[in-house]
């Protein structure tokens, strides 16, 4: 018998935790029942600039604003002082949004452009490095839209030397949504996509959570959604 690769076999060992968290207790680490974020704040640094990470100038996120922080593959390569946590999925985002890569920072802002829309993410636990996520798109329409799962690691402000609270991305996923009158009748009331997300070395399990935004075809972000994950009882 063919061994299965490790990415199969986490699969399969994440997909009954799942669906037992979708059937017992998925709103304790998913979306439902949090307010929806008026605008997305995404911050870049390149891992070059050790003293990017704790510049008190850094952009805070203001009210009802999401952060995300992005960590560019630097010049150093893996000598880079925040080479530990940079990510090449950092770039495909800034050639998305049609920026250059920083020598130090950059910061963009999307203000949300609700609609009928609505974006669900969820998370599961962490098992053997990796932790089952989902997100689902209720009302697609026949429109086409695009779509990002990120799997963050949210370090509050003064830990770790950063002035502000950081949603720092260490996984992501962009679930394949082409949308278009191609989509069955079902499919055009509901989308939906899971998979195991792998949790990068180091990265503290106690602090993810999941960050999912949908785009229009211009670019426009027209819904996020954040899971919280309540406390046990």
């Amino acid at each position: 018998m063919t061994p299965k690769p490790p990415l199969a076999r986490a699969a399969q060992l994440l997909l009954p935790l799942a669906l037992s968290a979708a059937a017992y207790g998925q709103s304790l680490c998913s979306s439902d029942g949090q307010p929806q974020p008026v605008a997305l704040l995404e911050r870049f640094i390149n891992a070059d600039c050790e003293a990017c990470w704790s510049d008190p100038a850094t952009p805070k996120a203001a009210a009802h604003e999401l952060a995300l922080d992005w960590v560019l593959p630097g010049a150093k390569g893996d000598d880079a002082p925040l080479s530990s946590v940079a990510r090449r999925d950092a770039l495909t985002r800034l050639e998305a949004l049609g920026r250059k890569a920083p020598e130090q920072t950059d910061a963009a802002r999307h203000a949300v452009r609700p609609g009928p829309q609505m974006l669900r993410v969820a998370q599961g636990p962490a098992v053997n490095d990796y932790v089952g996520t989902s997100i689902a798109l209720r009302q697609p329409g026949a429109a086409k839209w695009s779509a990002w799962l990120a799997l963050v690691e949210t370090v509050p402000a003064g830990i770790e030397g950063s002035p502000v609270e950081r949603n720092l991305v260490r996984n992501t996923f962009q679930p394949p949504w082409e949308g278009g009158a191609s989509l069955s009748k079902t499919d055009r009331r509901r989308l939906f996509e899971s998979r195991p997300m792998q949790i990068p070395e180091g990265a503290k399990a106690s602090r993810l959570r999941v960050i999912g935004w949908l785009e229009d075809s211009q670019g426009r972000i027209r819904s996020i959604a954040q899971s919280r994950c309540a406390p046990q009882k």
